[in-house]
């Protein structure tokens, strides 16, 4: 694996993983673009070394001027400071990402074990569209065990649930809880925790939801995003039942692996295709120890396209008991950097492959002080 030495500079808003290296040229183009790889980045300032362990993709183009100047540099010996270039993350702040299929997507978060992270993957990506500039409508379908209120920090303005609108009690847009901080993400509950779940709602009653916000005079939400409940018994059905896309979040464990295949054939069944995968809580000390299963290993056990790698991350855990979703921290956490490249793949339709990468072994000198 690489070790680049020199300086850094990332802005709080990533947009994209491709990386460039540009000393006196221009923004690379996306049609120069040749070839991508895995890279660890270790930046050093003085004496004090700051490791950024997460990955990013290195973006080697096709002109002279990287084979001769970049990949020479770039197999330097380790601890040697490289002058003359800058590394920084191109963040492509000048293009939106296209979005591909038919509008509005109805995406399913799904994962079939509890715990997993299906609330806060629903909570941050449908922030990052929002942050994007699209319209986003999620929809908490966790009936008796709501969570998502409380990530986005509107847990005090619940007042009208998608049960009073099927009843004829309110309106729809009064159902609808828009964010102040980014107004075009909107939050519809389906029951309020202490009321039981009714008889006759169902998959039609949700699709028929679904279809009231297709057909709003504001217009149609770009991306409809339904929190599915843990466990495959009759709120997992009724989750699924509207869905075109899912989203299947595991962790690279057993437990949670078993059950997201047994999930992704009950997908499959109710005649969803297009399923992809993010793997949460991912510890790349544990699996280089071999105490934890790779992204690889994950990826062929269910053979499913990889939308992200949601590193472990203890800023989860404080942003949740704020009420403060994780992609708005500042500066951006490394599983908030993942959440959003995860964003920017769903608009596109696109995935991301794990690779198996050898790191070239240390070499150390025999006196300790010369490292």
């Amino acid at each position: 694996m690489w070790t680049v030495h020199g300086s850094l500079s990332a802005s709080t808003r990533l947009h994209s993983e491709v990386v460039s290296f540009q000393s006196r040229s221009p923004v690379l183009p996306r049609s120069q673009i040749k070839c991508l790889q895995t890279a660890n980045f270790s930046s050093i300032w003085g004496t004090k070394a700051e490791t950024f362990s997460f990955s990013r993709r290195i973006a080697a183009v096709e002109s002279p001027w990287c084979e001769e100047t970049i990949l020479p540099r770039l197999r330097c010996p380790p601890r040697r400071k490289v002058w003359g270039f800058r590394i920084f993350a191109v963040l492509q702040w000048n293009r939106r990402p296209q979005l591909a299929g038919q509008v509005p997507r109805v995406v399913v978060v799904t994962s079939g074990k509890g715990g997993v992270g299906k609330t806060t993957t629903t909570a941050n990506i449908g922030l990052c569209l929002a942050r994007l500039d699209f319209k986003v409508v999620a929809v908490d379908a966790d009936v008796g065990l709501r969570n998502l209120d409380l990530l986005l920090g509107l847990e005090n303005r619940v007042n009208y649930t998608a049960m009073e609108v099927l009843n004829g009690e309110c309106r729809l847009d009064q159902a609808l809880i828009r964010d102040k901080r980014w107004t075009n993400l909107e939050l519809l509950c389906i029951n309020k925790p202490r009321y039981k779940m009714p008889l006759g709602f169902g998959g039609k009653a949700l699709t028929w939801l679904v279809d009231a916000l297709k057909k709003r005079p504001e217009g149609s939400p770009d991306f409809i995003l339904i929190d599915c409940p843990a466990g495959i018994d009759a709120g997992f059905i009724t989750a699924i039942t509207p869905a075109n896309e899912a989203v299947l979040v595991t962790t690279p464990d057993i437990t949670s692996l078993r059950d997201a295949d047994r999930v992704t054939g009950l997908l499959e069944c109710d005649g969803i295709k297009d399923i992809k995968m993010i793997v949460n809580r991912v510890r790349s000390d544990m699996i280089k120890g071999e105490d934890m299963m790779s992204v690889l290993d994950v990826q062929e056990m269910l053979g499913l396209p990889l939308l992200g790698v949601i590193p472990e991350d203890a800023e989860v855990i404080r942003s949740t008991n704020r009420g403060y979703p994780l992609v708005l921290n500042k500066p951006p956490t490394l599983a908030g950097l993942a959440f959003e490249q995860a964003a920017w793949r769903l608009v596109e339709q696109d995935s991301m492959k794990a690779v198996l990468v050898e790191e070239a072994p240390v070499r150390k000198s025999f006196l300790p002080f010369l490292g």
